[in-house]
């Protein structure tokens, strides 16, 4: 990939217009008790929503019968579709063969495999039966050493079944982790020593005499599915998630999106569905709106990023969704070559980023190219949610979207500020909310207060102090806050998301460290596109020699020392820090297979580079001012 001519930061085109799209912004009342708890309360209710989820593959089905709900790369053969009937007709005869196996909560169905078609039509079949199914990161199984959080997850869970796209693949895994007792089910390959049912003997089952009933008995408080979240903790929490959380947040996004219900959404996507974001915001919002999905096996990273530009250039989506680190690794290509960029932004109607803050540097960029292609920003829009509100909690509007930014709790979701040294803690109580954690009593009572209300342990802010309805910033997690030894709080989440503005585009992410010392430091995770910005030799995967590199940490340094210029305390000054060397690790629980860092356990896991930091002398490849 070719470095961009022009390097310097582009000019935010806040001049231009955005484009016109449907969408209702949040509103809210306010009411404030005297112990400064604050309630946020939408005004507008929250429309009628099914009793299951499956009512809107019926509805489509009977409607758009021929209309693609999902395809995939079918190696050189092009894309292998599935229409909704065709999804109707195998979800009704897997879950056939579901039912007969008398699966149920306590006996559910685990998938290990990434984003495939066949993914999916386990989890339909699953849904119109009734039955839970956990979809579960890939990772677990093809890159954790130990299995550690595989084989806990299944002693929470015992499935009665388990289900891996490729049996090959997957061998080793399910070898050590799923018992003889257990029955495994592959789309193809085998398993030396064990029977596997294969997806297309499912597929052939016949139709269960009492399918259709088991079908209308499922109602809002029936378990669709389990997802896996680790929080602080390293091991998988199973959040119970409904189908009242699943169907009402649908209508969530539904009402504050509005764009969706002018044109069938097409999305090109490869969010993880073991992850609430791509598992049940964007197949669900497909699904909801009659859309088509059609699969990115490429990832954000130096040979990955690839497949999404060669998807992208075949395929013109109508909304976007991405995590952070995917826009900047798509924005080099959407700079040099012009018809991927006609076709990325050609019906275009928003995009759309969750999992961390986006750099001004990304947006600028973002809204530049708009600009220049079409003659209008494409909104980009963002909120606050977690997997246990399924996850839309909180929206932007597109007028007043900018990093940083959460905007207000969307129809149905009713917000709880709580008083929290010197923050406001955010809580949610609404029906996209969860039940709690499975089979996990004592962490379901902590997680929720004495009104009902669940805690994110997410602080946030006004943007206006004096108009709350002008909306709410992220103020950080308040676990990841911390003390330094002369007693004075530091704010991780703003001090982090300044620090990666400040040093665009070199940083992804920053740990920052410094409880109970006399200052604050920084372990910092380097972007490799971005460093191959500054110096295009540097290898497109070894993390050492970039780290090591005299050109990017000459790069690094000036903006460390800018951002130093701009301290205004304790709280805010880091004079020393480490670029990272090695690769997260998520069997420590560092890292998700979706980026996302864990603060904590990066520093549980690096006690002895933390000591490197704060030595009275510390090593040469300790960056200090």
């Amino acid at each position: 990939m070719s470095a961009p001519s022009n390097m310097s930061m582009p000019k935010a085109r806040s001049d231009a217009r955005l484009r016109p799209i449907s969408f209702c912004d949040p509103a809210v009342t306010i009411e404030r008790r005297d112990d400064g708890t604050i309630y946020l309360r939408p005004k507008l209710a929250l429309s009628d929503y099914p009793e299951r989820l499956t009512d809107r593959l019926h509805h489509w089905a009977t409607t758009a019968p021929d209309r693609i709900f999902m395809a995939e790369r079918d190696g050189g053969r092009g894309w292998r579709q599935i229409t909704y009937a065709e999804l109707l007709t195998s979800s009704r005869h897997i879950a056939s063969g579901l039912l007969a196996r008398g699966l149920s909560a306590e006996k559910p169905v685990v998938i290990l495999s990434g984003n495939t078609i066949d993914h999916a039509l386990i989890a339909f079949g699953a849904l119109y039966a009734g039955i839970p199914f956990c979809p579960v990161s890939p990772a677990y199984s093809l890159v954790s050493k130990d299995y550690g959080k595989l084989s806990y997850l299944m002693k929470l869970l015992t499935p009665g079944l388990v289900f891996a796209d490729d049996a090959d693949k997957f061998a080793d895994a399910l070898q050590a982790n799923v018992s003889l007792g257990t029955e495994i089910a592959a789309a193809f390959g085998a398993l030396p020593g064990r029977t596997v049912t294969m997806l297309a003997d499912l597929m052939a089952t016949p139709l269960h005499p009492r399918l259709d009933a088991v079908h209308q008995a499922i109602g809002p408080d029936t378990i669709a599915k389990f997802l896996l979240t680790s929080g602080s903790t390293g091991n998988p929490k199973a959040v119970i998630n409904t189908q009242r959380m699943l169907c009402a947040n649908q209508v969530m996004i539904r009402e504050t999106m509005a764009f969706l219900k002018d044109e069938p959404p097409v999305i090109v996507d490869w969010l993880p569905w073991n992850h609430t974001f791509g598992g049940n915001h964007n197949i669900g919002l497909t699904l909801y709106n009659g859309g088509s999905m059609y699969l990115d096996a490429g990832k954000p990273m130096p040979g990955g990023i690839e497949e999404t530009v060669r998807n992208l250039r075949e395929i013109s989506p109508t909304v976007y969704f991405n995590v952070p680190k995917g826009y900047e690794s798509l924005l080099p290509y959407l700079r040099d070559d012009a018809a991927l960029r006609a076709k990325f932004f050609g019906r275009l109607h928003a995009m759309f980023f969750s999992g961390a803050a986006l750099s001004p540097f990304v947006w600028n960029s973002l809204d530049e190219l708009s600009v220049q292609e079409t003659g209008f920003r494409v909104p980009m829009l963002t909120g606050l949610g977690a997997t246990e509100s399924a996850p839309f909690f909180m929206s932007v509007n597109p007028r007043t979207s900018r990093s940083g930014h959460i905007g207000l709790p969307v129809s149905g979701n009713d917000a709880k500020l709580v008083p929290n040294n010197g923050k406001l803690e955010v809580r949610v109580k609404g029906p996209n909310v969860t039940p709690g954690y499975w089979r996990q009593p004592e962490l379901t009572a902590k997680a929720f207060d004495e009104e009902g209300f669940y805690k994110f342990g997410d602080a946030i802010k006004p943007a206006d102090a004096n108009d709350f309805d002008a909306g709410f910033d992220f103020d950080g997690r308040l676990a990841e806050d911390f003390k330094l030894a002369s007693g004075t709080w530091v704010s991780v989440g703003p001090l982090r998301a300044r620090f990666i503005a400040a040093c665009a585009p070199l940083v992804r992410d920053v740990v920052i460290a410094g409880i109970n010392r006399d200052e604050v430091s920084a372990i910092v995770i380097l972007d490799l596109d971005g460093c191959r910005l500054i110096n295009p030799t540097t290898p497109i995967d070894d993390l050492s020699l970039t780290a090591a590199d005299p050109l990017i940490r000459e790069a690094f340094r000036e903006r460390f020392t800018k951002f130093l210029a701009t301290s205004t305390g304790s709280s805010t000054r880091i004079t020393r820090a480490a670029l990272l060397d090695s690769p997260l690790s998520i069997d420590r629980g560092e890292v998700t297979d979706k980026g996302s860092i864990n603060q904590r356990a990066v520093l549980d896991a690096r006690a002895a580079l933390i000591e490197q930091l704060y030595a009275a002398a510390p090593p040469e490849q300790i960056i200090t001012l």
